[in-house]
């Protein structure tokens, strides 16, 4: 096993509670980073909606550092997916270029922890390779 990758990230709450509450622009922020599935569950949040896209974003922001990404690599937000395992805990799902982009690096495994609370949201991935 070795790590081939590590990235954190951190976002406040209030900033995102703020774009995702910008009438149109921010349902397109909404369906330009999150796939259908994530934002249907952080709008089943209710009041900590703003919450949990927080910590969604921090994951996505977290995963692409862990991976390298550079402009020259790009990547698309949704690309990079956090889903429930059934035990309840988050997990990563990639997709398009940015699975591509793991697969190059040798990547096989994406840890990702997720912690927010009412005004900050962090997100930390370790990228790992079996």
């Amino acid at each position: 096993m070795a790590i081939v990758g590590v990235g954190i990230d951190v976002v406040d709450v209030e900033r995102m509670r703020h774009a995702l509450g910008s009438g149109r622009a921010g349902e397109r922020f909404k369906r330009r980073v999150f796939t259908p599935e994530e934002r249907a569950y952080c709008e089943g949040r209710g009041a900590l909606a703003a919450q949990s896209y927080a910590a969604r974003f921090a994951a996505k922001e977290a995963v692409q550092k862990a991976l390298g990404a550079t402009a020259k690599f790009g990547f698309a937000w949704p690309e990079i997916e956090v889903v429930r395992s059934p035990s309840g805990a988050p997990r990563i799902v990639l997709h398009g270029r940015t699975k591509a982009r793991a697969a190059s690096m040798g990547a096989s495994a994406v840890h990702l922890s997720l912690a927010h609370l009412e005004h900050v949201a962090v997100a930390h991935a370790v990228v790992e390779r079996c």
